[in-house]
């Protein structure tokens, strides 16, 4: 590998972890109050703890479709959504976010070691580059609503 693509790879990994211009959902969600995960702010589609299991559901198939080319993934939009706007106890919240974080390092150990640029061969032209990618994206997407409904709650700043 060259060193502008061990750049490239160093980079995106900081983006995947939360980024440089913005925050990343440990932080989003640091000194959250148990009692505010389900609530869903007025005129607002969803609660914390919903936009949580949204990130990991999303974030989990992303990584499956990188790693297992019969991977199915579940329907959108109903399969990426959870019904429940909280938590059934603390152990599903722990759980919820350990996941997060071991598919996000289960997925950069995979980017680490693939040809980024390369299509996945069962894909129609993604890259694992793409889905990284995507997956910073999306989680910055989320994360940052995360802190709008935070606000809303006067949860935040910490």
């Amino acid at each position: 590998m060259n060193k502008e693509h061990h750049i490239i790879i160093d980079e995106v990994v900081k983006l995947l972890r939360g980024g440089n211009a913005h925050i990343g959902l440990k932080d989003a969600l640091e000194k959250l109050p148990a009692d505010a995960r389900g609530d869903k702010p007025a005129k607002l589609p969803y609660s914390i703890w919903q936009l949580v299991e949204h990130i990991r559901i999303a974030q989990w198939d992303m990584v499956q479709f990188c790693a297992d080319q019969n991977h199915e993934s579940p329907n959108w939009p109903d399969d990426y959504w959870p019904k429940e706007t909280a938590p059934k106890d603390d152990a599903a919240w722990h759980d919820s976010l350990k996941q997060i974080d071991s598919d996000l390092e289960e997925f950069i150990e995979l980017f680490k070691k693939e040809d980024i640029y390369k299509p996945l061969g069962h894909g129609s032209g993604q890259s694992i580059l793409r889905e990284a990618l995507q997956i910073a994206d999306h989680n910055a997407y989320h994360t940052s609503e995360i802190i709008v409904i935070r606000r809303l709650q006067g949860n935040w700043p910490l």
